[in-house]
């Protein structure tokens, strides 16, 4: 299901999808009619803009808290005109799973737009690599990443993004073993728990994107 208000951007994407094998069973202009047409038949995913009518404010980051309150089963992917961090830690801080959060102009990219669809529809996250760019170099002297190396930051910083450990090996040129070592540094520096019912990998993008 699409919600944009933007007619023309709303009907390109469903074309793109349609193209693409996907059925759209809804494509609606506000976060209103996106909560009720979610209500009455569920779909696998959710693509929704934060700013909507009335106010062009937030109103479709609400709609989509709203269904990952009622519907956690329903991935939900919110695009944004630019970076807008608060928003991004609110989407995330119940859950990064089914999730994602990706600036529009992404969307121009076709084969990064439908992995990121993918990706959430099979259970991860998707961040914009641009979100997490601007999130690094918010650092500060009581920063709890600062005691990471530059090879452990790079490692979340592509976890943060909802990528494997192997396609962050592949992405950064390490080997997986390496990758993991330096998730297990990354998860100790951030004191992050070991108990039953945790992720440390959700938890570690958590206290990434609050930094």
């Amino acid at each position: 299901m699409l919600a944009e208000d933007s007619t023309l951007l709303r009907e390109g994407l469903a074309l793109l999808l349609a193209e693409e094998g996907h059925e759209v069973l809804a494509s609606v202009g506000d976060g209103t009619a996106l909560v009720r047409a979610v209500e009455a038949d569920p779909p696998d995913l959710v693509v929704v803009d934060i700013r909507m009518p009335p106010t062009h404010t937030d109103e479709g980051l609400r709609a989509a808290l709203e269904i990952r309150e009622r519907r956690p089963l329903v991935g939900v992917l919110v695009l944004s005109q630019h970076v807008e961090r608060n928003y991004a830690v609110r989407l995330l801080s119940q859950n990064a799973e089914r999730v994602g959060y990706l600036l529009k102009d992404r969307v121009a990219q076709v084969d990064e737009f439908l992995e990121s669809l993918e990706r959430i529809h099979a259970g991860g996250a998707s961040i914009d690599a641009e979100v997490v760019r601007q999130l690094v170099v918010r650092t500060t002297h009581a920063d709890p990443l600062a005691g990471l190396t530059p090879r452990e930051l790079s490692v979340l910083q592509e976890l943060a993004q909802g990528r494997s450990n192997a396609a962050i090996a592949q992405q950064l040129h390490i080997s997986l073993s390496s990758v993991e070592k330096n998730l297990n540094a990354v998860f100790e520096k951030l004191d992050l728990p070991r108990a039953t019912g945790y992720s440390r990998r959700v938890l570690a993008v958590l206290r990434y994107l609050e930094s």
